[in-house]
Formats: C-alpha cells, structure tokens, sequence
C-alpha cells in the first residue's frame, strides 16, 4: 500500500529544526552551482541567491565563461569561475580543475540551472561527479535532469546522496514515459535513490511523502524553479537530512509565492522576488 502523504505545515516544520547556523561562512555552508549558459545565465543567478537567502555561508558560481563576469558584477558575493564553453555558449564539460578545489569543499552542489546542450551536460555531469567527495550531497535541476537517465554511471555513483528537483516534464524523462502522474515522484526517488520534490510533494527512497499545504499557481513562471533548486541546495548544506532539506525547501518556496501573491497579485510576480521572501520565513519558522 502507499504510504500516507503528511502535509508540510509550520507546526511539522517548528517541530523538525533545521541545524543552528554556524557562526562563519564556511561552517554556514559552502556551496557550488554549475550552470549558467551564455543564454540563460540568470537561472545560475537566481539559484545561487536563492542558497544565500536560506542561509548558505559561501557561493561559488561555475558557468560559461562568456557571462561569467556579467554574473560577478551582478551577484558580488559570489566567486565565479568561468568554464570552457561550446561554440554557442554552453559550459562544455572541460576545465573543470578550475572548480576542483570549491567542489571538494562545497557542503553541497547544484548541477543544471541555465544549462541547454543536452550532450554537454552528460560531459558535466561525468566530470563533476569523481570530484566530489563521496557523502557531499548533490541537487539536480533543469538539463542535469533530463540527461540523468543517460549517465547510469553518475546515477549510480550519487544514488543515496542526491536530489531531483523535477517538473512533470523533467518527470516522465526520468522514468522513461510519455507523461508523469501525482505518483511519478515517488517512483522516482525508488528508482534512483534520491529526495525528490515535484509539483510541491517530497518523496522519500524509503517511499515517506510529504506535500506542501501551501503555494500558488504565480510559481508557475520562468525561473521558479532555479529558485527551489537554490534554496533546497542552501538548506542542505547547512547539514539538514536531505528529506528534511527538501521539506523545508519546498515549503519556503511555496510560501514565498503565497506572500507574494498577496502583495503583487495571484499572476505576474518573478521568480527574482522570490528569495527576498526566504530570511523573512525562515526566522518566522524558528522554534
């Protein structure tokens, strides 16, 4: 039988603290995003602020090297390392020594946002993975979803540590359907040994779900999506437990939207206003 969904309210979450923030930003959390295309370089921007605004202590950016620098002057409190890229703007996979010593040490890194060569995500996603150290935590998002059925290697090497943060679409390319349901989530986390949260439900590899009691249609908008990723990366390099991460993570995002739709409208927020909402949920969470 399927395991009963709980509902991700306040009380669940007052009652399941995240870890108490350390006191510098390496012990807050050091993490690494690796995105960015010359296209859409602003999707590796609005995760990396997302990871800050939940209380990640220190932000590495790897991306194309054509934007690299527009997206230092844009986020200064990030380091930003350009990487090779194709001919059209795509990191390439190549240059990675570059990275090498922020995904050693990153709590947690994200793979995906602003990415758009199917193939030369592959070649990221190969390259990245033997440079982690084995229990780092890694997030997938975007591109890095949709290739992930083909790197069985890479699955196989994250399995237990990793975090799929899909939409329906990105859904049914993992499990290889024409068309996901409610339950393509939990199918998902079985299949690849990964939290995962799509369309506000978490699902667990131990088959535990829960769904968010909160959120508006408004989050259904261009870069929502890298906002959840970023903000799911920054809780779980603050050391929570990665189904814990991704509640929490999911709730925030969908609050903020709430807060947002209250204020601007039920339609036509951004996704960039969504992590100014994230410190402001967080302390009104704190038990």
């Amino acid at each position: 039988m399927p395991s009963r969904t709980e509902p991700i309210t306040p009380a669940l979450l007052r009652g399941w603290p995240l870890p108490t923030p350390a006191s510098s930003k390496y012990s807050r959390g050091q993490v690494v995003v690796v995105g960015g295309a010359r296209r859409t370089p602003g999707a590796a921007l609005l995760a990396g602020v997302a990871a800050l605004r939940v209380g990640a202590g220190r932000l590495t950016l790897g991306v194309a090297r054509s934007v690299a620098v527009p997206l230092a002057v844009r986020v200064p409190e990030a380091g930003v390392v350009e990487l090779p890229e194709t001919e059209d703007g795509c990191p390439d996979g190549t240059g990675l020594d570059r990275l090498e010593a922020d995904l050693r040490g990153a709590d947690a890194v994200l793979v995906g946002p602003g990415l758009d060569d199917a193939d030369r995500t592959v070649d990221l996603l190969r390259a990245v993975a033997p440079v982690l150290p084995r229990r780092t935590p890694v997030v997938l998002d975007a591109f890095a979803l949709g290739v992930l059925p083909r790197v069985d290697d890479v699955a196989q090497r994250l399995a237990g540590r990793l975090v799929l943060t899909p939409n329906l679409t990105e859904a049914a390319l993992l499990l290889g359907v024409d068309e996901a349901d409610e339950g393509a989530g939990a199918r998902i986390a079985r299949q690849y040994g990964a939290v995962v949260t799509c369309q506000g439900r978490v699902s667990a590899p131990d088959g535990s779900q829960w769904a968010v009691s909160t959120g508006m249609s408004g989050l259904a908008t261009s870069g929502s999506g890298d906002v959840l990723a970023g903000a799911t990366l920054g809780v779980v390099a603050r050391g929570a437990d990665l189904a814990q991460a991704v509640c929490w993570a999911t709730h925030l995002h969908a609050a903020a939207g709430d807060r947002l739709a209250t204020r601007v409208g039920r339609l036509g927020y951004l996704a960039r206003e969504l992590p100014d909402e994230l410190p402001a949920l967080l302390a009104e969470l704190a038990p």
